[in-house]
């Protein structure tokens, strides 16, 4: 990043979670975000995986929207992404891996891809996880 660039926080999220994964509480500080957590396949809560992958798509498509603009093209109303975030084990240690699914109907496949590479170098999600874990961007 160059030094003389200004930086601007936009917006800052603070959640207040206890218990973890295994039954426990994540709330935002503005009461918009209540959930309950329980680890994958059990209990009636979310879990950080899902989370991860409603944030990250949704920020996606927020990229696409963005690079559509600079490129001159219209995204079509019926965008969507189908994020899929596994928690694997090796060994005795723990990992993410990620595949996001893009679905742009209408647009000629390499059109849609142009996009959805160019989303993956600017969304946030992306670029926080690229290098960290495996990420597949498929174009349906």
């Amino acid at each position: 990043m160059n030094a003389n660039t200004e930086t601007k926080v936009l917006y800052t999220a603070r959640n207040h979670t206890t218990g973890g994964r295994d039954g426990g509480t994540s709330r935002s500080d503005d009461g918009r975000l209540d959930i309950k957590l329980s680890t994958p396949g059990t209990g009636t809560g979310t879990n950080p995986e899902q989370l991860l992958a409603a944030g990250w798509s949704a920020c996606f498509i927020g990229a696409m929207r963005l690079a559509a603009g600079k490129l001159k093209v219209r995204i079509p109303n019926d965008v969507a992404v189908d994020a899929e975030v596994d928690l694997i084990q090796r060994g005795d240690a723990y990992f993410l891996q990620a595949r996001l699914n893009v679905s742009l109907p209408g647009l000629e496949r390499d059109v849609a891809r142009t996009l959805a590479d160019t989303a993956h170098q600017t969304c946030p999600y992306s670029k926080a996880l690229t290098g960290n874990i495996d990420i597949a961007i498929n174009i349906l």
